[in-house]
């Protein structure tokens, strides 16, 4: 993490984000109104974030997914290998049906294989290509940051000096911004100390200081040593969690070397192949 401490006194929160912080994933039982323990620094918090990016490099997992996208509910089982750097490849498998598609990125080119129209496409890794499989329109690395249990911040971003109490969520809230001050990042993180703290949200914000994306990490446990999200929650703008994407992982190594070839994706004897560009403005 690039973020560092700087004397810019705390500029007010538009009050939709912070809604929105304090609405993210709500808890069963109602958190405190107030910390419960001594609030950290917000070095403390950095330096949770910069561990956590340091001792999980990559990932191989199966994990059930979920998208609620644009009024159509779909649901498989995703086998997943990622890379922090934006080296991705997933393969979504139907009960009674095997493998229905496939998505493979090296962070620079996409390919993404559709089995029931046995069609296959191919081009710039943008987010919208991207989301062809788990509907995250993000650049890779950001959806391999997140997938990992954590998020990628922009180069030369600056944290504010003061930590503040989200009482909705029960969660110490830090705000990181771009070099240019906005757009901007507000961290979540639960826990009392260094041993148990951990990022448990992320709301990110457009350059108007309006919610662009939010996802939550849910159900923190010990995987190898580290504290990982079993769910991880994704919403775009203002939409709730139950219209966006959950992801619940079912099993999990950490830092496994990936095969050389991992990350492309052939085009299968008699399939259809077709080149594609990217839709966002």
């Amino acid at each position: 993490m690039t973020a560092t401490t700087t004397t810019t006194t705390t500029r007010a929160l538009p009050i939709a984000v912070l809604a929105l912080a304090g609405a993210m994933a709500c808890c069963a039982h109602a958190p405190p109104a107030q910390r419960p323990y001594a609030g950290p620094t917000a070095d403390a918090l950095v330096a949770t974030l910069a561990a956590h990016q340091a001792a999980v490099r990559g990932m191989n997992a199966s994990a059930r997914a979920t998208s609620w996208l644009e009024n159509e509910r779909v649901r498989a089982t995703v086998n997943m290998l990622v890379e922090r750097d934006g080296h991705l490849r997933f393969e979504a498998e139907v009960r009674l049906q095997g493998m229905v598609a496939a998505l493979a990125t090296d962070g620079t080119t996409f390919a993404f294989y559709d089995a029931r129209k046995n069609d296959v496409s191919r081009g710039p890794a943008c987010p919208g290509n991207v989301a062809s499989l788990i509907r995250i329109p993000l650049a890779p690395p950001d959806v391999a940051a997140l997938l990992l249990g954590d998020v990628r911040l922009p180069a030369g971003a600056r944290h504010d000096d003061k930590v503040t109490w989200d009482a909705t969520r029960g969660a110490d809230m830090l705000v990181v911004r771009s070099p240019e001050g906005d757009p901007m990042f507000l961290l979540l993180f639960r826990g009392s100390n260094d041993a148990d703290r951990a990022l448990v949200g992320v709301v990110r914000t457009n350059a108007a200081g309006l919610p662009q994306w939010q996802a939550a990490f849910e159900d923190v446990e010990n995987a190898g040593g580290v504290r990982m999200p079993r769910t991880i929650r994704f919403a775009e703008g203002k939409t709730k969690f139950d219209d966006g994407v959950e992801i619940l992982f079912k099993d999990r190594k950490l830092n496994v070397p990936a095969a050389a070839n991992a990350f492309t994706l052939a085009t299968p004897a008699g399939a259809t192949a077709r080149e594609v560009g990217c839709e966002e403005s």
